[in-house]
């Protein structure tokens, strides 16, 4: 680590690796401790290995730090999906560098609008602030969501 935080490497991942699988399953089991089972949206590694998503995992030299993918929902739409980095390099950057890598792998693939859900407790409040300050906004549900108490939807404009 140097004075600006950990240096970074993400990687198109193919979730092969048995780190990758349980920072996956860690990913899931914080999901369903902090939200009803109805309002868990969190994939799991087989869905995640659609040919509709991509992930990427991000790496400080070989300390797995972070997750995140994207689903193709059709008409140049996407979802962000299984954004999670790990409890103990939250506050690093991590998020943030992979948001900023997601959102410009997006555009360069040619979607125009990507869309997400997320919790509307209070342990989500770190994800909603990241996405506003990256330009997301608040939005109605999408696709096959369904209104929620439990959840907030946003969405963003991807420039080309």
């Amino acid at each position: 680590m140097n004075a600006e935080g950990p240096a970074l490497r993400i990687e198109t991942d193919d979730l092969s690796s048995p780190a990758v699988a349980e920072f996956l399953l860690d990913h899931l089991t914080e999901m369903r401790s902090t939200s009803p089972p109805e309002s868990t949206h969190a994939l799991g590694i087989e869905a995640l290995r659609g040919p509709d998503i991509t992930v990427w995992t991000v790496w400080a030299d070989r300390t797995l730090v972070g997750c995140g993918a994207v689903q193709d929902i059709g008409d140049e739409q996407c979802e962000l999906k299984s954004m999670r980095t790990s409890p103990r390099h939250k506050r690093i950057g991590v998020a943030s560098a992979l948001l900023d890598h997601i959102l410009t792998e997006a555009t360069i693939r040619g979607y125009r609008r990507m869309y997400l859900e997320t919790g509307s407790m209070n342990f989500y409040e770190p994800a909603r602030k990241l996405y506003l300050k990256n330009g997301f906004e608040f939005c109605e549900p999408f696709g096959q969501y369904a209104p929620d108490p439990n959840s907030v939807f946003m969405t963003k404009s991807l420039s080309r």
